[in-house]
């Protein structure tokens, strides 16, 4: 599988390549396809899982665009991992377990202001909730790039 994503990035790698690094390159296009995917799971979890209902959890309950975030989280977080480590940031010399854990905390910090913002914008902008999500996405992405570029998946100087 990391082969086969590899042969298709390098493909498309000369469109872009007097724009971005290599590393660049497949980072966009890996966290995008990924951030697309959270997407599309979050459409599906908020539209057809939960119905638009709020989403109970044991004693939780939550609002049902905060229980579409946390389903659609729960895949997406390692599907991010996975390829950022074996596909974006190879040259990493990082053990994996420092990496994950490392790569938890920038995407634990991520998630706090994915929560944030789609409260903001759901519940004060009374935005509609795949398009706070695609907004909050955006505002995310900067903070995250530079979080796992020079510190989940470091590499020597």
């Amino acid at each position: 599988m990391k082969l086969t994503i590899e042969k298709i990035l390098d493909f498309f790698y000369p469109l872009f390549s007097k724009i971005f690094d290599k590393t660049t390159f497949r980072y966009a296009a890996c966290g995008g396809t990924n951030t697309v995917f959270d997407i599309l799971l979050f459409f599906v979890s908020y539209n057809y899982i939960l119905h638009k209902q709020n989403f109970v959890l044991s004693s939780i309950v939550m609002t049902p665009h905060i229980g579409a975030f946390l389903l659609a989280f729960l895949v997406s977080f390692p599907t991010g991992f996975l390829l950022m480590r074996f596909v974006v940031f190879q040259e990493s010399a990082l053990k994996g377990r420092v990496q994950f854990f490392r790569y938890f905390i920038t995407v634990t910090i991520s998630l706090t202001l994915n929560y944030f913002f789609l409260k903001l914008f759901v519940e004060k902008f009374h935005i509609f909730p795949t398009i706070a999500k695609i907004i909050t996405t955006f505002i995310v992405i900067g903070f995250s790039y530079v979080s796992q570029k020079n510190f989940s998946f470091k590499t020597a100087n």
